[in-house]
């Protein structure tokens, strides 16, 4: 199934839908019921096991539930979990002290000092979406822009507790399920801040001009991830993305590197495994699907059936 979407400019809409888990991301619209489509998920079996690839988004809306009865089955059928970061082991108050010391400017300069004459068009940005840029006075670019995505998403209904994390999290402690993790907090952040100034500005600024129409990106982006279709993904977000060489080889590429070992070493095991991450690191050549059959592997998109007895 192939549906007719508008055209976006959404590098950092594409971007929060692979940031790390701890600070934001994005919906998905699981109406899985009316009639059969792929979805953002890839399987490959190893020996004695299969590993599941999910792509997620992270943050949803309390309607977007239930998920697509396939994204479940796979969790029914895998023995332990795997996330960006291990959830059920994060210390908020360790969390929120590495993002004080790497997110916040710590000596006397401010927001305004470091987008230098780009500051202006942010503030100008920031007043027509209605959002107060004054509070980020001494957030540092790369953090203020995650704030900026924060904020527009919850206005328009999103919340990490009804997220695939967290549904999956919860689900996973009652079931008494291993939950491990890809990353630490810390690598995470440091990901973002080791960026340079001028990527942190561009992402600023794109967050900004995005959040003016972030309920029209919002439903278009969605409803291509609802429905697998990879190849607005692509176009969409991925492409978008790639115009911010550092910003994409620092979010999506290197990143996709240091976890496909990680992965290839799962195909040894006997149990099988639900791997979730942010759908733009599976998607593309520097996808961790097409970088695993580069490597000689199997994977294959799984497909949400129709439900023949919801139709009349």
């Amino acid at each position: 199934m192939h549906i007719k979407r508008r055209k976006l400019s959404s590098p950092a809409a594409g971007w929060v839908y692979c940031a790390g888990l701890l600070l934001l991301a994005l919906s998905l619209q699981a109406t899985a019921r009316d009639s059969g489509h792929p979805v953002s998920m890839w399987q490959l079996d190893g020996h004695n096991n299969r590993v599941y690839l999910l792509g997620s988004v992270h943050l949803l809306r309390a309607d977007d539930h239930p998920l697509p009865s396939v994204i479940d089955e796979t969790y029914e059928d895998a023995e332990k979990v795997i996330m960006e970061l291990d959830m059920d082991d994060v210390d908020p108050v360790e969390a929120q002290s590495l993002l004080t010391e790497l997110g916040l400017i710590q000596d006397d300069r401010s927001l305004s000092d470091l987008m230098g004459p780009e500051y202006a068009e942010a503030a100008a940005l920031a007043t027509s979406a209605d959002i107060p840029l004054s509070m980020l006075v001494k957030s540092e670019p790369w953090l203020a822009a995650i704030t900026v995505e924060q904020l527009m998403l919850s206005r328009i209904g999103f919340n990490p507790l009804y997220g695939i994390e967290h549904h999956f999290m919860e689900k996973a402690e009652a079931d008494e399920k291993e939950i491990l993790g890809l990353e630490t907090v810390e690598e995470q952040l440091r990901f973002l801040d080791s960026m340079s100034i001028e990527s942190q500005r561009a992402l600023l600024l794109q967050s900004l001009k995005e959040s003016v129409d972030i309920q029209k990106i919002m439903d278009e982006l969605v409803d291509a991830w609802r429905h697998g279709d990879i190849a607005f993904m692509q176009d969409n977000m991925l492409d978008e993305m790639k115009e911010y060489p550092e910003l994409y080889r620092t979010i999506v590429v290197d990143r996709n590197r240091n976890w496909l070992g990680k992965i290839r070493e799962l195909l040894d095991d006997e149990d099988d495994y639900l791997i979730i991450v942010g759908a733009l690191h599976l998607i593309g050549e520097d996808g961790l699907p097409a970088l695993l059959a580069e490597q000689g592997l199997e994977v294959r998109q799984l497909h949400q059936e129709a439900d023949t007895s919801q139709q009349n």
